[in-house]
C-alpha cells in the first residue's frame, strides 16, 4: 500500500508540472497576470495561526512578506498536487476505474482541494467568475488529474 502512495505522490509530482506548464501557456497566450490568491490565502492562514510573515514597517519590508506569501503559496499549490496523488494511489488499492474517468475525478478533486479555502476565506467567489475564469481554473486541473493518472498507470509496478 505505501509504494502505491508513494507512486501517486510522484505522478501527482509530474501532474502538477503539467498543471504548471498548462497554467502559464494560458498566461503567456492571453496575457492574463498570475494569480494573487493563494498568496492571500497564506496571509489569512498564517494571521489566523497568530504567525507573522514579516515586518511591514516599510516598502522594503512589505515587499519581502509579499514575496514570502507569494512563495508559500506556490507551495502550497504543489503540496495539494502531492497530496492529491498520494490519495490517489492510495486509492488505488480500492479499485481501477477507466483512465478518462480516474483523470477527470483526480483534476476535479484537486481542483476543489485549491479552491474550497479560497471560497471559504472570501478570497475568490466563483458566482462573479466569467466563462474565461471557469477554463483558467477547470483546463489545468483536468490536465493534472489526466497526466497525474496516466503517469500512475505509467510507473506501475515492474513485472517479476
Amino acid at each position: 500500500m505505501l509504494k502505491k502512495v508513494f507512486r501517486g505522490i510522484l505522478a501527482g509530482a509530474i501532474g502538477t508540472v503539467a498543471l504548471n506548464v498548462a497554467t502559464y501557456l494560458d498566461m503567456g497566450l492571453r496575457g492574463r497576470a498570475s494569480s494573487d490568491a493563494p498568496a492571500k490565502l497564506v496571509t489569512i492562514l498564517a494571521e489566523k495561526a497568530g504567525l507573522s510573515l514579516g515586518s511591514t514597517a516599510n516598502e522594503e519590508a512589505k515587499k519581502t512578506v509579499q514575496n514570502r506569501a507569494s512563495g508559500l503559496g506556490a507551495l502550497l499549490g504543489y503540496l495539494t498536487g502531492l497530496g492529491i496523488g498520494g490519495l490517489y494511489g492510495l486509492l488505488s488499492s480500492v479499485g481501477k476505474l477507466p483512465l478518462p474517468i480516474a483523470g477527470v475525478s483526480v483534476g476535479l478533486s484537486a481542483m476543489a482541494a485549491s479552491d474550497t479555502p479560497l471560497i471559504t476565506f472570501g478570497i475568490s467567489n466563483p458566482d462573479e467568475w466569467g466563462a474565461s475564469d471557469w477554463a483558467a481554473d477547470i483546463i489545468p486541473h483536468l490536465v493534472y488529474g489526466l497526466v497525474t493518472a496516466a503517469a500512475y498507470e505509467a510507473l506501475g509496478e515492474r513485472a517479476t
